[in-house]
């Protein structure tokens, strides 16, 4: 429909997937599953569901290039390049005004560039429900994943009376947003069946998110409205990123609307998602030997059980009589740690100098 679009957010610096991902092309641009970057295979995946004119990125300026480079079907204008992260709730502000300048009716749906999910046709479902009730009434809409087992490594969303019916599919009026429990609570929340995993999915319309950040955030709110009215009067809105963008204020969206609104509602996702979000994720999507290990590239394992190996083409990475490691080998550096440890990978980029990042 002309007046729905999709903003992908990708500016996120993949540090858990070091020394694969960089600061200039981090996970989404990188096939860290399947054999297209992430970002283009989240771009895939709206074909014939959003026409591409329709479909904006925002990224950073360090990645503005190779972001173009891997969405060609996209025009270049509607890659937008923030000039410094201000968190998600900016992002969603920023995204607001893009699309307001288009369609102030329109509604839009807000992406992340990096999960992984493998059916189209339940992905496009889902969208097209969480569309429907955004322009039923101004509400926010959050698509939840139901979950299989008892992660701590996602934020949660507790669901409460039914408030319709979209295309057979039944949304909810979303009673509190969890964040990430201890496992015992997460062992709760299974069982319960009233919660869903937080995957960062949100579907609004532009009347609706403009409300919501004048409502819960008036000073980041404000910075939005003079960027807007600048723009209005011949504005360049780069030049006015990089002079007002700084000075918004830094909150995610989840702190700044999602937990504080009373029009949040949400309907579960049928399809499959994963939001490979640390490199041993990579092992639930490449075939493993008869000793659970999983090579992307050349490997060779003697009397070893449970290790990932990622390496460069041409490069053989060879293990003997070790279990549970992870190890990555580049053109300019080698990761090895143990798979318990993957979480550390980003607490250890932060101390490398600006030419390893």
């Amino acid at each position: 429909m002309a007046n729905r679009f999709v903003v992908i957010m990708a500016g996120g610096k993949g540090e858990r997937f070091w020394p694969a991902s960089r600061l200039k092309r981090p996970k989404h641009l990188l096939p860290i599953v399947g054999d297209k970057p992430m970002l283009t295979q989240t771009v895939d995946r709206l074909e014939g569901f959003i026409e591409p004119k329709n479909i904006f990125v925002i990224t950073n300026v360090e990645q503005l290039d190779g972001v173009r480079e891997v969405c060609p079907s996209l025009p270049r204008e509607n890659v937008v390049a923030e000039p410094v992260g201000r968190d998600t709730a900016a992002a969603v502000g920023l995204a607001m005004l893009l699309i307001k300048e288009k369609d102030p009716d329109a509604s839009l749906a807000m992406l992340p560039a990096d999960a992984l999910v493998r059916d189209l046709s339940g992905f496009q479902k889902a969208l097209d429900v969480a569309f429907l009730a955004s322009e039923e009434r101004p509400q926010l809409v959050t698509i939840g994943i139901s979950p299989t087992d008892p992660a701590t490594g996602y934020g949660y969303i507790q669901k409460g009376d039914s408030t319709g019916d979209y295309n057979e599919t039944e949304v909810f009026k979303v009673v509190e947003f969890k964040e990430k429990p201890d496992l015992e609570t997460a062992k709760v929340y299974l069982e319960s069946g009233d919660y869903y995993w937080n995957a960062g999915m949100f579907v609004w319309s532009v009347r609706a998110i403009s409300d919501a950040l004048a409502q819960f955030t008036p000073k980041l709110k404000s910075g939005l409205d003079e960027i807007e009215n600048r723009i209005k009067v011949g504005g360049d809105l780069n030049e006015l990123l990089a002079e007002l963008y700084p000075e918004l204020e830094k909150i995610s969206i989840d702190f700044a609307v999602m937990e504080k609104a009373d029009n949040v509602v949400t309907l579960a996702a049928t399809f499959d998602w994963d939001d490979v979000g640390a490199w041993p994720a990579i092992e639930r999507h490449f075939p493993r030997d008869s000793n659970d290990n999983v090579a992307n590239g050349e490997a060779v394992f003697e009397d070893c059980r449970g290790n990932i190996v990622v390496g460069e083409k041409g490069h053989l990475v060879a293990l003997i009589g070790v279990d549970d490691l992870i190890v990555v080998n580049t053109k300019d550096a080698t990761l090895v740690c143990k798979k318990e440890e993957a979480q550390k990978i980003k607490d250890l980029v932060k101390g490398l100098s600006p030419d390893r990042v």
